[in-house]
């Protein structure tokens, strides 16, 4: 499960890149808790445990997993990630909500108005948040000077080309430039399934 989960790959030239190739980062289905959910799903005092750090400077998988649960069905050992965060956030894959029996919207994480609630079940106890699932927008990773070197801004949405017999172009790929990114184009599971992409793949920003 965790080997799905996200395999993001370190980059090795992103504060110079020279060569328009972008790393891909691949997701499945994840859970970012707020400090309050953590109690109430694992107890007082509870603390996750870290078991492997990912691509995005900080961010961690964890060893805890979670049930999702949805009016017509469950998601069982969806896998947290750390560190909490203010607002809970559930990011699942399209065709999870055929599952549920839930819609959720294609959104950049931590954009969460509109969107809406979900059932989780801990070890300890269970919650109903009121919005927070979504099924994460394709977006890429990078500086403020990965940005100048792309010619691209922060928040701008562009273009990619992906090679390969499968390969394609996707469309409406957002921007997020930040002083603390790594270089990264990230995509769901179904995404890369469709284009044949793996953790070694590169993509190449068209506009």
């Amino acid at each position: 499960m965790l080997g799905l989960l996200l395999e993001m790959v370190k980059n090795n030239g992103a504060e110079n890149p020279t060569d328009n190739k972008i790393p891909v980062g691949i997701s499945n289905r994840h859970v970012h808790l707020s400090k309050t959910d953590l109690v109430t799903l694992f107890g007082e005092g509870y603390e996750l445990t870290k078991i492997k750090d990912l691509s995005q400077p900080g961010q961690y998988a964890c060893k805890e997993t979670l049930t999702v649960c949805g009016p017509r069905g469950a998601i069982e050992s969806v896998r947290i990630l750390g560190p909490v965060r203010s607002k809970t956030q559930v990011e699942i894959l399209k065709g999870d909500c055929f599952k549920l029996g839930t819609a959720a919207p294609a959104k950049l994480s931590g954009d969460l108005s509109g969107t809406p609630g979900i059932t989780l079940v801990g070890p300890k106890g269970s919650i109903l948040i009121s919005e927070g699932l979504i099924v994460a927008q394709r977006h890429i990773h990078m500086t403020p000077k990965d940005a100048t070197s792309f010619g691209v801004t922060d928040g701008e949405s562009v273009s990619i080309q992906i090679d390969g017999l499968r390969g394609g172009i996707f469309k409406n790929v957002a921007i997020r430039a930040t002083e603390t990114s790594s270089l990264e184009c990230h995509i769901d599971m179904e995404e890369a399934n469709a284009m044949d992409l793996n953790p070694k793949s590169t993509i190449t920003i068209i506009k």
